[in-house]
């Protein structure tokens, strides 16, 4: 079947576009197309051509499996300007989701009609680059220069009511495609619906908003875009050629390899050894433990349409779990995700309780009680005892072995960790630790049901803290050594936010719960090395009661919204220099964020080293779906790609100089930096 077809009715020439599943604007649509507009232009009877797609959308973007290169002619910006030059007017009906270079096809029709539910963008920025197809040559002088903007810039889509009253659209309609569009080429025969040549029409992007939009661009990438929608005030073949080099620019910039790697790793971690098992459908879920997290694990089921059973193992408690599985939802509500009915009915699926038993039937239960390994011992026993057969039985724990809970119960192929994070109705990471005998169906089926809860699943083996927390462990450290050595923890978070994470470290602590991180130092606390820097001021602000945000205080103090330093942690980390006769440094920005980097790359390549998680791509989600790590960077493991292996391997080498115990180069860093392969090589290879 090809790619276009074309249906003659008397004078109207309906196109069609049919590639599914997203009818990608791949070589195939291109070509026909081209040769579509070219055949029909030699067709006297033919005075309209209306285009329009089968399936489910219209041209949803870039075919995928182009990406990375180079694109065999007609390029869509030829397409483009063939499309634009028609003699014949072409009217453009759109359905589904119209985005990148699908809108970039629409905006050189000389008619656009959208079909009720559509949605329009412009989501290049996403990946790090701009419309490269003339998107932002276009868009300008068929939609006011704030609409044009916010669109180029934000790689937001609009809804089909917002583009009718901007302009991108000439209608909006009710109906299939194929109809929508023959109806759209008669009107245009009759002379009721206008067309124009959008190469014809002003610019109508202001200085003014040039220069708002200027003022709150953050990174190359928004800034980027912005230079190609300013020389929209060119005739349109020299803006078209702005356009374009900018576009060129933006293929070989940094910031692209990251997000383009980051939008492959949401898709890479699904492939995992036991996909072929067969995966069960997880219709009721059970939690254990009625907190933040347990509370927010239960509200990201009910969201999914499970009934759920909450146990709690006091009254007041229960009644508290609801409370706060409530507000999640009426939170929902205020963000326009549910209705006040469907919240209600919702809350109608919950159930909450002390007894166990109400567990029986459910397919899946979560435990997220309290971090010790004593508490969900018991806990997993009862589970044993009252579960049904086929059960999944999870656990949510942070670091702890998951083997060792599966142990306390006689089927420890049910057992599996599905840890959470906070607030797992908001957060979209779950790491789905496997354990030794955990069975393939139960993988699968996890899998299966982190897609239900819209969550994005990466696989890890067993080890103290998984793929994310492990990590954490080891970077964070550098962080504390900073702050011990002179660097105010302030700057450490704002040196770091600045390079792009969402939040410093100490204000990822204050989130968390500083008596997280206190109870796992104590656990580990005789293991520790005696060569090991320890530094104790997390431990002094710990025992004061202060564990962060849901006290009011930590390293920082909270008020409302708002937040301040606590002056008391410079006093705590004067007193240790002091007792350990250590002179306070100064660190740089760049300092800060270069040891920071060196010691996150550090642990993540022994993770993949260790085989805790299956390639480096699952480190990379980890950190970004997880840990609020810079999406332009790509994960932890390209930064370290990007900048280069042997200049990490330097950089610790250096750091070594004045802590050997701590810095040490992985073996797998300093075996790529040596044979010129990259950690994407290995993504490549698995």
């Amino acid at each position: 079947m090809a790619a276009v077809e074309i249906r003659k009715e008397g004078e109207i020439a309906l196109v069609k576009i049919d590639n599914p599943p997203v009818n990608a604007a791949g070589y195939d649509v291109r070509i026909g197309l081209v040769n579509a507009v070219q055949e029909l232009a030699g067709d006297a009877a033919v005075k309209v051509i209306a285009l329009y797609a089968a399936g489910r959308t219209f041209v949803a973007g870039a075919d995928i499996r182009e990406f990375g290169q180079t694109p065999k002619p007609p390029v869509l910006p030829e397409v483009c300007e063939i499309l634009e030059a028609s003699a014949k007017p072409i009217v453009c009906v759109l359905h589904g989701t119209t985005l990148g270079g699908g809108l970039e096809i629409a905006l050189s029709c000389q008619a656009r009609v959208g079909v009720a539910g559509l949605k329009l963008g412009l989501p290049e920025v996403n990946l790090g680059l701009l419309p490269g197809a003339g998107g932002t040559q276009r868009l300008p002088r068929l939609v006011d220069g704030q609409t044009a903007l916010t669109m180029i810039t934000s790689g937001k889509p609009i809804s089909a009511e917002v583009a009718l009253q901007a302009g991108l659209l000439d209608d909006l309609q009710e109906g299939d495609p194929e109809t929508v569009a023959l109806n759209a080429g008669q009107r245009v025969l009759d002379g009721t619906l206008q067309t124009r040549v959008t190469a014809e029409l002003d610019n109508r992007i202001t200085a003014d908003d040039l220069d708002a939009f200027r003022a709150k661009a953050k990174g190359e990438v928004a800034e980027r875009a912005l230079k190609a929608a300013a020389a929209s005030s060119l005739p349109l073949t020299e803006g078209l050629k702005a356009e374009r080099n900018l576009f060129i620019e933006a293929m070989g910039s940094n910031a692209h390899k990251g997000l383009k790697h980051a939008f492959f790793a949401e898709r890479a971690v699904a492939h995992i050894p036991e996909a072929k098992a067969e995966a069960r459908d997880l219709n009721t879920g059970g939690v254990i433990g009625g907190g933040t997290m347990g509370s927010g694990i239960a509200t990201a089921m009910l969201l999914a349409g499970m009934p759920v059973t909450l146990i709690e193992m006091e009254a007041d408690r229960v009644a508290f779990a609801r409370d706060m599985i409530t507000k999640n939802l009426d939170g929902a509500v205020k963000r326009g995700k549910l209705t006040e009915a469907q919240r209600d009915a919702t809350l109608e699926m919950l159930t909450c309780t002390t007894d166990m038993a109400a567990l029986a039937e459910a397919d899946v239960v979560i435990e997220a009680v309290f971090e010790s390994m004593d508490v969900k011992r018991e806990v997993f026993g009862t589970l044993d005892q009252t579960c049904k057969p086929g059960a999944i039985l999870a656990t949510n724990t942070s670091y702890l072995d998951v083997n060792e809970i599966a142990a306390t119960t006689s089927r420890p192929k049910d057992v599996i960790g599905l840890h959470f994070f906070s607030p797992a109705h908001v957060m979209r990471l779950l790491e789905v630790v496997v354990g030794t005998d955990t069975a393939p169906w139960v993988v699968a089926s996890s899998f299966k049901l982190a897609k239900k809860l819209r969550k994005i699943a990466v696989r890890s083996e067993v080890c103290d803290g998984f793929i994310g927390n492990r990590i954490l462990a080891h970077y964070r450290k550098s962080s504390a050594y900073m702050q011990l050595d002179g660097a105010p923890f302030e700057q450490i978070d704002k040196a770091l936010e600045d390079f792009g994470f969402a939040m410093g470290p100490f204000a990822v602590s204050d989130l968390a719960g500083q008596d997280i991180g206190w109870a796992t130092r104590k656990r580990q606390a005789a293991f520790r090395p005696a060569e090991e820097r320890y530094v104790e001021i997390a431990d002094r602000i710990c025992e004061q009661g202060w564990f962060g945000r849901k006290t009011g205080k930590g390293f920082y103090i909270y008020d409302g919204a708002s937040r301040s330093v606590n002056p008391a942690v410079a006093d705590y980390a004067q007193a240790e220099r002091q007792a350990k006769g250590i002179t306070a440094r100064s660190f740089t920005d760049q300092e800060i964020v270069d040891r920071y980097m060196a010691a996150m790359v550090s642990e993540a390549a022994r993770v993949v080293e260790d085989k805790i998680a299956l390639r480096p791509i699952d480190v990379d989600a980890v950190f970004l779906f997880g840990y609020g790590f810079p999406r332009h960077w790509g994960g932890p493991l390209q930064y370290a790609d990007i900048t280069g292996l042997d200049v990490l391997v330097a950089r610790i080498e250096q750091y070594a100089e004045e802590d050997p115990h701590y810095w040490k180069v992985p073996a797998l860093l300093r075996e790529l930096a040596e044979t010129g392969k990259s950690f994407n090589d290995l993504n490549k290879a698995a």
